[in-house]
């Protein structure tokens, strides 16, 4: 039927980014969202969820699938979405979106129904995101039984929001009247359909379950008038009516079948044993019994999901039995079709661990090339830990899916454990099995134990590993030419806060696996050393290290390594004063890029690019990647896009959008404190001293390098500073002076902060002269300089003296080794002072 007040409302989100339609079951969202799709001009693509759906990849890769129904084209760059190992990786996986988002032409509705099965934190995470920069031709139409958990507060404050709940799909008296008519074959009265819409509160799915009960009654008027109480009650006692009346083998079908998220005939025979199951399914949607076709073709079914709840509730009470055992039917029917994913769901409700382990074994390499991590998490965790023991390949794959989802200190205690029950099996298996599962377990335990700083720990498990498996684990080239799922890990020495320590642990491993030709693992440590050494800006033992790891073989197809080497091969090259080369490396990198991440890889190197141009001054090189990465300083921070986002905050602060760099840096710096990488958070702080020094704040600059002096100091870090070029030069002068003139007492000793000036001053890059800070009068006086004022001019300005303004400027010229306005403005945009 048509309801066109409701088709209006709809209509009206054309005009905004997103609308969401809540209510609870029995509302007809569906229905009216597919009313409307059926007369709207956009093109609509529609994409049905279930709770199968709660999988990051599984959901994009619906969504894509649904759009490419309509625009075969759409996603070409987005093919590798369904490769991915980590939610992790949506942050770079949604521009790409975003940007085919952008070529379609014409409007695009997206229609997310029954949103309420989507719980993964991921999945909101990433919608929320690409909400924020969707393009505005395209709409997002999302149906939901509850409120959505993604923040909607800033789409509303800019319009972009709208929310139809309850009270809009509401059937008015006169839209009842027509519904009982038309759709139900009911003639009411106006009054009496008046008070059926009273009691049922214009309930779309009560006014069908009254209608199909007052069919049957010899007294309409008094039926109507026995319609009371709240909303959820009717719905009981409706559906109480509807079911009581039919035959013994209707409800013994709709119990049996309602734990089907969809059904046919041979499923339904399968779970029933009756024969007739196409009959039953064709009568019950004659009955308007709350069943939905799925197909034109009257193939496929579901129930409705009010008579879906209410069969649960009558099935949990009066055949429990009954129902493991529909669900063990239901099963072997999957399994018997190759529907492993619905057979394991099925097992697991029957009871059947033994057959979920079965199938989840037989399975494993399906899931583990779909990449169904959060499908396997789910089930594992419903499932009796000690029915899958003895399963090392299960045990193992889950732990790698802790290890990517970033739950080290689960992923450790479940490998130790492991370790130990596998070990006690050592005579069921033959000596090379087991040791290839010890070895495993070994290599997962010491990476685990490395990511939480455990550092002898890792070396003990490492040690075994080495016992078991020689060569190595057969994981260590887990990942291959994959750079996504591996984010959170671009500078693993960030994820060890004690340098001296490290420097010891990491030339142990590089000495026991070094010389060994298909050991891609000790890339790791070499990655970590090179930056290691360059921090301590002990460059020449740098390259030597960094020409031994980049003539590896087997490290040059492990993205991930390959990559973070380059952009330390850069540094060290730019620190040696070798900016051609340092550019460079990162032209050649982007060109040799050969993964299926290549779009991620990418955008990281452009990233080091832009940041390599602000070093060497080329800043309309920086601005110009600011223009086109597709970032904001209003992006939710996260570590895989720590670096972008770093460099975004510099690029901002250089340009002069200095709140909104600090206002960006001060958010990634909380981040980095939940998680403890003092490392990362030294950068930051010495970003924020110079984005402030910039700004002319000096006060507040000083503060921030205080305290990165005093964090850094025990690590003996020196190019995190000098790397900053001569603005840092002056911010360590007059840290220095506060020490020299008795002001406030900064937490570093001034022995270090000599040190780092001495390695600026000496260090093989452009030598900056060390320039004395100017004063804060002084600093106005040169921009008022800048701006083309004249002595007078600047005098009336500041409300000084002619005499004071040249005093002053004779001080600027002393101090900036200048001659005259020509030179000391130069010689203030070279230092960053203007």
């Amino acid at each position: 039927m048509t309801r066109p007040n409701l088709m209006r409302k709809l209509n009206e989100g054309l005009e905004v980014k997103l609308t969401l339609v809540s209510a609870q079951a029995g509302y007809g969202k569906t229905t009216a969202l597919s009313e409307w799709a059926k007369q709207s001009s956009a093109r609509v693509a529609w994409v049905s969820l279930g709770k199968l759906d709660n999988d990051w990849i599984q959901f994009w890769s619906y969504v894509m699938t649904s759009i490419q129904q309509g625009i075969p084209s759409f996603g070409e760059s987005l093919k590798y979405l369904h490769e991915q190992e980590s939610p992790a990786a949506y942050e770079s996986a949604i521009p790409v979106l975003l940007n085919e988002l952008g070529s379609v032409t014409g409007e695009l509705v997206i229609v997310l129904d029954d949103f309420h099965y989507i719980e993964l934190a991921a999945i909101h995470h990433s919608l929320e995101h690409l909400l924020e920069h969707l393009p505005s031709n395209i709409h997002f139409y999302i149906a939901s039984r509850t409120d959505l958990a993604i923040p909607t507060a800033r789409l509303l404050a800019k319009g972009e929001f709208l929310h139809l709940d309850m009270r809009d799909l509401r059937f008015e008296l006169d839209e009842g009247i027509v519904f009982l008519r038309d759709s139900c074959g009911l003639s009411l009265t106006r009054d009496q359909a008046a008070e059926l819409l009273r009691h049922t509160e214009g309930w779309v799915s009560g006014l069908q379950l009254a209608a199909i009960n007052l069919k049957r009654s010899g007294n309409i008027a008094e039926s109507i008038r026995q319609f009371s109480g709240k909303q959820n009650h009717i719905s009981d006692y409706l559906l109480e009516e509807v079911f009581g009346h039919q035959p013994a083998s209707v409800k013994e079908f709709l119990l049996d079948t309602s734990i089907l998220s969809q059904m046919n005939a041979a499923l339904c025979t399968a779970v029933t044993g009756q024969k007739n199951s196409q009959e039953q399914l064709e009568r019950l949607e004659r009955l308007n019994l709350f069943i939905v076709p799925l197909d034109d073709g009257r193939n496929w079914y579901r129930y409705h999901h009010l008579l879906s709840d209410f069969l649960h509730q009558i099935g949990s009470k009066q055949g429990p039995d009954r129902w493991v055992q529909a669900h063990i039917r239901a099963a072997k029917w999957f399994e018997s079709e190759g529907l492993y994913e619905d057979a394991v769901e099925h097992y697991i409700s029957g009871g059947l661990a033994a057959d979920a382990v079965r199938m989840i074994e037989s399975n494993l390499l399906v899931l583990r090339k779909q990449k169904k991590s959060s499908v396997l998490v789910r089930w594992l965790s419903s499932l009796p830990e000690e029915s899958y023991a003895e399963k090392p390949s299960i045990e193992i794959f889950y732990i790698t899916v802790l290890v990517i989802e970033g739950d080290w200190s689960k992923a450790y205690q479940r490998a130790e454990r492991a370790g130990i029950r596998y070990a006690a099996m050592r005579d069921q298996w033959s000596e090379a099995d087991w040791k290839r599962v010890m070895g495993d377990l070994s290599y997962f335990c010491g990476i685990t134990a490395y990511l939480q700083q455990d550092l002898p720990r890792t070396s003990y498990y490492f040690e075994q590993l080495n016992e078991y498996l020689p060569e190595g684990s057969g994981y260590q080239t887990w990942g291959g030419n994959r750079y996504q799922g591996h984010d959170l890990f671009q500078d693993l020495l960030s994820l060890n806060n004690d340098l001296n320590v490290v420097e010891q642990f990491l030339v142990k491993w590089i000495k026991a696996w070094g010389h060994k030709e298909n050991y891609p693992f000790v890339g790791y440590q070499y990655e970590s050393y090179c930056l290691l050494l360059y921090e301590w800006n002990r460059l020449d033992e740098a390259e030597v290290y960094l020409n031994q790891a980049m003539k590896r073989k087997d490290l040059k197809s492990i993205m991930r390594i390959w990559v973070q080497l380059n952009f330390t091969y850069s540094w060290l090259l730019q620190a040696m004063g070798r900016p051609e080369q340092a550019a460079e490396v990162l032209v050649l990198l982007k060109l040799s890029v050969d993964s299926p991440d290549y779009d991620v890889i990418v955008r990281k190197i452009e990233a080091e690019q832009a940041q390599l141009c602000l070093r060497q001054g080329l800043l309309q090189e920086a601005l110009d990647w600011m223009a086109r990465c597709g970032l904001s300083p209003e992006d939710e921070v996260s570590l895989p896009l720590l670096a972008e986002q770093l460099t975004l905050a510099r690029v901002l602060g250089v340009s002069g959008n200095v709140e909104a760099a600090l206002e960006l840096l001060n958010r990634i710096y909380y981040l980095l404190g939940v998680h403890n990488r003092l490392r990362d958070r030294i950068k930051v702080l010495i970003v924020q001293s110079v984005v402030y020094q910039l700004a002319g704040r000096k006060t507040e600059a000083l503060d921030k390098l205080g305290v990165a002096l005093q964090l850094a100091e025990p690590g003996g870090y020196v190019r995190s500073f000098i790397d900053e070029g001569p603005v840092m030069a002056e911010l360590l002068s007059s840290y220095m002076r506060l020490h020299e003139y008795g002001g406030r007492i900064p937490p570093a000793s001034l022995a270090y902060v000599r040190r780092l000036l001495q390695i600026q001053n000496n260090s093989p890059e452009e030598e900056p002269k060390v320039y004395e800070a100017l004063t804060e009068q002084e600093t106005k006086i040169l921009r008022l300089m800048s701006d083309g004022l004249k002595n007078k001019e600047v005098a009336d300005q500041l409300n000084i003296t002619i005499e004071t303004v040249k005093f002053h400027i004779k001080n600027i010229y002393r101090k900036l080794d200048a001659h005259n306005r020509v030179q000391v403005l130069q010689r203030a945009k070279q230092l960053m002072i203007l």
